[in-house]
């Protein structure tokens, strides 16, 4: 028998197909029934006339592994129709491990009382299946965190049995059910690595089917020098490729994206198989100490700290040519804002506005800042404006562009009220359903529901999610598109976005009537599993 049937919705199944009037039976967590089902017998009826129903979106590109432990809600992505994400990205990942200590003060949104007790891939997928999930986790192995295992925080090139191991913990993760590997080569260590090392570690990728997800190592003044280097790997390691949140920054050349686009549908037509993503708004954010040189980060957090005391340490530091924002270079510290910090004072505020609070120079400002936070110093995050809108729409147009957050699944409630993950975590999907489909109408809605369901499934290599057909998983969002808005804002972004009613995970509501329910759902899903 079918236990919930939704009725006389306008369905669109996610392949970018037309959308059709039909109903769709849900039994034991599967689709089991898509079309006239009107005198099926059923134990729930609800009718979702005047309503979309989809596939649950797919977030491809999330920094979510530390969090879940901590809190598996996950209510800022289930209330906007997002049934599963894919964490792990820009090369952070919370396994393999090296040294746990080190790795509890590394992790992106780690909370206290998230203890490391594992040391493999396979052990950090146990260690979240035995919380309690609202969506579905998929994960990446991070290059950061396998170059982290086997050379802790030293700066310098791996030797030989350095790769060796490198490429065995590759294997391992990957076998142990990590999708793909992912980089972050502006970050940490990842921008100590070469081609070299990137095409090895892709090889083992390659032969496991898995694919490679990379944060590029510049998106401004040689921004073509990062694309070109991923997509070169890509092609001799034949490896498929997804290149990250693409959009160029503040600084880059007005043909920019223009060109970067050219430059991957060459690598197509020579073979690649590669595609690309986009975060759906104009504001970039990363962790505070990316602005720093490798050299200040080497031996972690506590040789970081003893160095932000030395003055003349300080004063090299500022002395960085490349940071990851050129904002830092042209002094436009009116053009940052902090949006994660242990000091609840400077949130929302720009450097410039804390700099003259504190009656200290801009970039001093940064470094007390980062000294006060003590072991939280890497867990920092602030945002500006740095990408650009007519890069976004060029992206936008093109069928080979996914949407994602960049974000961290949080809640209000519970131990992540406080938190931000970046400034439309909580909206990131309905932004894109709003501004670009609905507003500006750079697709059709069928399209735009392939971006977010079939399309992140197919770049992944996952098969039973993402579609909306007899047998897959029944992971489905409702919502009225008509009033689907974006609430968050600079000054309050921990805002759910209107016009989602109902949204369910394998086939229980998560959200029912606009409301977050207090089903829990969601399964890890592994490679190969």
């Amino acid at each position: 028998m079918i236990e919930t049937l939704l009725l006389n919705g306008r369905v669109i199944d996610g392949t970018g197909s037309p959308a059709v009037i039909a109903d769709v039976g849900i039994a034991e967590g599967r689709i089991v029934a898509v079309g006239d089902l009107s005198e099926a017998e059923a134990q729930t009826r609800i009718d979702v006339t005047g309503l979309t129903v989809t596939p649950g979106f797919i977030d491809i590109h999330t920094h979510s592994d530390a969090i879940l432990l901590a809190d598996g809600k996950a209510d800022s992505q289930v209330m906007q129709g997002v049934t599963t994400e894919l964490a792990g990205q820009c090369g952070y990942s919370f396994a393999p491990v090296g040294d746990a200590r080190r790795m509890e003060r590394w992790m992106v949104g780690r909370l206290p009382g998230v203890e490391v007790t594992w040391r493999s891939f396979g052990g950090y997928l146990d260690a979240l299946e035995r919380k309690s999930l609202g969506l579905n986790v998929m994960a990446m192995v991070g290059h950061g965190a396998v170059r982290g295992a086997v050379l802790g925080d030293e700066v310098r090139p791996p030797n030989e049995d350095d790769l060796e191991r490198m490429t065995e913990l590759v294997a391992e993760s990957l076998d142990e059910g990590a999708w793909g590997l992912s980089t972050g080569l502006e970050y940490w260590p990842g921008l100590g690595a070469t081609a070299s090392e990137l095409t090895r570690l892709c090889r083992v990728v390659a032969e496991r089917d898995g694919f490679h997800a990379s944060h590029v190592r510049n998106r401004d003044v040689h921004y073509d020098l990062g694309f070109m280097e991923v997509l070169s790997v890509g092609r001799v390691a034949g490896v498929r490729t997804q290149i990250s949140h693409i959009q160029p920054k503040y600084g880059r050349p007005d043909h920019a994206m223009t060109h970067t686009l050219e430059m991957i549908d060459q690598a197509r037509a020579t073979g690649l198989d590669v595609a690309f993503d986009v975060i759906p708004h104009e504001w970039s954010h990363t962790g505070v100490a990316a602005i720093l040189p490798a050299w200040a980060r080497e031996g972690g957090v506590e040789k970081l700290l003893e160095r932000l005391r030395d003055p003349e340490l300080r004063s090299r530091m500022k002395v960085n040519p490349a940071p990851m924002w050129r904002l830092v270079l042209d002094d436009r510290w009116d053009l940052i804002h902090f949006l994660r910090a242990d000091n609840p004072d400077i949130l929302g505020k720009t450097v410039a506005t804390v700099a003259a609070e504190r009656g200290t120079a801009p970039y001093d400002t940064v470094l007390d800042l980062l000294l006060e936070a003590g072991e939280n110093a890497l867990h920092m995050l602030w945002t500006s404006k740095s990408f650009f809108e007519e890069d976004l729409r060029l992206c936008l147009i093109r069928s080979d562009c996914g949407v994602m957050s960049d974000t961290l699944a949080l809640s209000r409630r519970g131990p992540t009220g406080g938190l931000i993950g970046s400034l439309a975590g909580y909206g990131w999907a309905a932004r894109f359903l709003e501004h670009y489909v609905r507003n500006l109408e750079l697709m059709p809605l069928e399209e735009a529901i392939r971006r977010v369901t079939s399309f992140p499934a197919e770049r992944i290599g996952i098969a039973d999610r993402g579609v909306l057909r007899p047998g897959a998983a029944a992971d489905v969002a409702v919502f009225d598109y008509d009033k689907v808005t974006y609430k968050g804002s600079l000054e309050d972004p921990r805002q759910h976005p209107r016009g989602f009613v109902h949204v369910l995970v394998n086939g229980r509501f998560a959200v029912k009537d606009g409301m977050r329910t207090e089903q829990d759902a969601g399964e890890v899903l592994r490679r190969g599993a």
